[in-house]
């Protein structure tokens, strides 16, 4: 089939790259001219494992392109997918739509033939409805069909996620549109449970429902970790305990710092958003975006205990600053509430990540980055084991600090405390 993505960014990238895999013509169109001709010249802007090898690859084999032309990218296309952002508008929860109205204002000109118009971005219940309004002459003249599909691909995994969907929501009422689309993902539905068709603002809820209820575990077991602490128990036994219950599951039950990343944060708070127009109190989740915030708040004050309240002169190092491990993303990550404090309190800051360095520190006076576990931990006080990368998980700390006094702040409970009692380490984890 002929895809016309609108929008490279983290959606739109990977899942035209992977359509393309699968024998699709795509074209990736986007505004930005730099980032398309850096694409066309093989550079990814974004870090995500095994991307670059397929998009060369299709590439190569005339199946992909790249380029700023909409015109030519709809016209040569029969499905045409909408991945701009929908960031969190300014003093506000709710979810900042002009970029996905103004493709659609822009496609309203330029759609002359049958097209499936479809939303991947995320977007709030009723936006379909309010885009086929836009179109309304062209769905007149059968000339389209607005479907909602929601991405569910996890940053750090999302080639796999692509390729092996837990499932795929299809949110249309048109048969034609649902034949085709069915079609389209049928290399990658190895079962038919694993393709569901819903009423499009049935799939708009889907999505906002699952990244909330998935912050709700988080939350949660956050919470408890909090509890564990002050009654001596270990947290990681109760997310076994309770893991191992089939009805809950143990995936998003690691307590850790507060979540972060690209969807989390505004898909909870646009949920509260869509709640207030509908006139319902989503109240779990508001207790949610609010457990959350406090999160940040409360390691922070868990920092200044493990350094006695004297943090100025303090060399903390931060292993990991994004929020999560194998992406360079750090859209609300933790890490940069707790290194602009830190930075105010004159803590002279190294920290080390996978990813490489960040833009949001490079302005901060105290606060350096390091191109090796071994140059960011040396001489520290404290080190914060911040974000799970594999790097982390086997460190000898005592030869990497070459000091006896040292501290960890293990975020992610990578290690075993009574080794590092054993080892007389000071160790802090979470919930234990």
């Amino acid at each position: 089939m002929k895809l016309c993505m609108i929008g490279t960014g983290y959606v739109g990238l990977v899942s035209g790259v992977c359509f393309s895999d699968l024998g699709n013509t795509v074209y990736c169109v986007d505004k930005d001219i730099n980032k398309i001709n850096s694409l066309n010249k093989g550079v990814v802007p974004i870090y995500e494992p095994g991307l670059e090898e397929i998009l060369k690859k299709n590439y190569k084999q005339k199946r992909l392109f790249f380029t700023s032309n909409l015109k030519k990218a709809v016209q040569n296309s029969d499905i045409i997918f909408i991945c701009v952002g929908t960031p969190t508008k300014k003093n506000s929860n709710s979810a900042d739509l002009k970029y996905v109205f103004n493709v659609v204002n822009e496609l309203k000109k330029l759609i002359s033939s049958y097209k499936i118009i479809v939303t991947k971005s995320t977007v709030p219940v009723t936006t379909g409805d309010k885009i086929e309004k836009i179109l309304n002459n062209l769905r007149k003249k059968k000339l389209i069909d607005v479907v909602s599909n929601p991405e569910f691909l996890r940053e750090g995994e999302a080639i796999r996620d692509f390729t092996y969907p837990d499932r795929v929501i299809i949110g249309t009422e048109s048969r034609k549109a649902n034949k085709i689309l069915k079609s389209l993902y049928m290399p990658i539905i190895k079962k038919s449970s694993r393709y569901f068709n819903t009423s499009r603002r049935g799939a708009e809820l889907i999505k906002y429902a699952s990244n909330s209820f998935l912050a709700t575990k988080i939350s949660f077991i956050n919470e408890l970790a909090n509890l564990c602490e002050k009654s001596g128990v270990d947290v990681k036994d109760v997310s076994l305990g309770m893991g191992s219950d089939q009805r809950i599951g143990d995936r998003f039950l690691r307590a850790g710092p507060a979540y972060g990343g690209s969807c989390f944060p505004k898909d909870t708070r646009a949920l509260i958003d869509i709640g207030n127009k509908f006139k319902t109190d989503l109240s779990i989740v508001k207790s949610v975006v609010a457990s959350n915030n406090a999160r940040k708040t409360l390691l922070l004050e868990r920092v200044k205990s493990i350094l006695n309240n004297k943090l100025k002169n303090k060399k903390i190092t931060f292993l990991g600053v994004t929020f999560k491990p194998n992406t360079d993303d750090m859209r609300e990550a933790s890490s940069i509430p707790m290194i602009n404090y830190l930075n105010k309190k004159n803590c002279k800051i190294n920290y080390y990540d996978p990813s490489g360095e960040k833009i949001e520190f490079k302005n901060l006076k105290n606060v350096k980055f390091s191109t090796s576990i071994t140059s960011a931990c040396l001489n520290a006080d404290l080190i914060i084991l911040h974000t799970e990368w594999n790097d982390f998980k086997l460190l000898n700390f005592k030869k990497l600090i070459n000091k006896s006094n040292f501290k960890i702040f293990d975020m992610r409970n990578l290690y075993d405390p009574l080794k590092m009692k054993k080892l007389n380490i000071k160790y802090f984890g979470i919930g234990r």
